[in-house]
């Protein structure tokens, strides 16, 4: 079976299928932070040491595969959906994944509703960034709620200090991280932003 194709032009892998024998995942990153991200928005992040600065949680080695990860969630009149198919696993119309130099972008259709996801580590910050494009596609007037959601690594390997922050449009979530190695405590701070 055929899940997908290089886009030669645009240097994109394209993955036309979420149902993939196994998560297709795309490495994002920077000196500092890495993200990893599947084609069905699955993965996790981490600040210099995937052991010990997890971010994001994330069982790719597990039973069940690829179900943390950054999810957006649509609910057009009470149809929840998500355009990533994970983890509603809800029929799209439509759905796209490109896996390209330095981002992702998934693209999901249901019921005349569009939803854009592009995801991307900054070059000169300690981030990942999510892009979320809206269309309505159906030719009537909706109302569309979009919400998310995201589960933090373990307390095992992290303690999550968290405040949300709003500044015009953008949304900061940062997050410290306090690792406990040989009774000692360091502190770092990583700043998730979600656009």
């Amino acid at each position: 079976m055929k899940y997908g194709y290089f886009d030669d032009l645009n240097k994109e892998y394209v993955i036309e299928t979420p149902r993939t024998p196994l998560p297709w995942i795309n490495y994002l990153g920077t000196n500092g932070f890495f993200s990893l991200i599947s084609n069905t928005s699955g993965g996790y992040c981490f600040y210099k040491d995937a052991k010990h600065r997890r971010i994001l949680r994330y069982r790719y080695n597990n039973i069940p595969a690829d179900n943390g990860g950054r999810y957006f969630y649509i609910n057009d009149n009470g149809d929840c959906w998500t355009p990533s198919y994970m983890p509603m696993k809800k029929e799209l119309d439509f759905y796209e994944c490109r896996h390209g130099m330095g981002y992702t972008k998934i693209t999901g259709e249901r019921n005349g509703v569009r939803v854009e996801q592009t995801a991307f580590v900054p070059v000169d910050d300690n981030c990942e960034i999510h892009r979320i494009k809206v269309t309505n596609t159906s030719g009537e007037a909706k109302n569309i709620n979009l919400f998310s959601f995201v589960e933090f690594g373990t307390l095992r390997t992290i303690c999550l200090t968290i405040s949300v922050t709003s500044i015009r449009a953008r949304w900061k979530l940062t997050a410290a991280l306090y690792t406990i190695k040989q009774n000692t405590v360091r502190e770092e701070t990583i700043t998730l932003s979600i656009q």
